[in-house]
């Protein structure tokens, strides 16, 4: 299963987003208050290390990219909060995405017919 802290996900997330930048162009993209410089570029190297990250070499500058998708990562979270949170019951969560999340009948039927093209 594949988990990460805020600050590493939203490090991803700019991974994702951009495909592969250099540490000061993430830095650029945090939000304030950034946490500190060296903070970022430990939390980068251990997603290399954890393998969610790989890099090249540009004199000693390191460009990194992303090895896992978003798309790998939303699966694993998504089926965490499947299986633990709704126990593997279908019924539970579609009674979740419609009660909470306030999708309503004819959007249910819609995905239906989406769902069997």
């Amino acid at each position: 299963m594949m988990i990460l802290n805020a600050l590493e996900e939203q490090i991803m997330n700019l991974f994702w987003k951009l495909g592969k930048a250099f540490p000061k162009e993430i830095v650029a993209y945090l939000d304030e208050p950034k946490p500190p410089y060296n903070t970022i570029l430990s939390t980068i190297s251990k997603l290399e290390k954890e393998g969610w990250l790989d890099y090249n070499i540009f004199g000693k500058s390191h460009q990194y990219y992303p090895i896992i998708e978003k798309k790998q990562f939303n699966k694993s979270i998504f089926s965490k909060f499947y299986h633990q949170y709704m126990g593997g019951n279908k019924s539970s969560l579609l009674s979740y995405f419609m009660e909470e999340e306030k999708i309503d009948i004819v959007e249910l039927e819609e995905l239906v017919k989406a769902l069997k093209k």
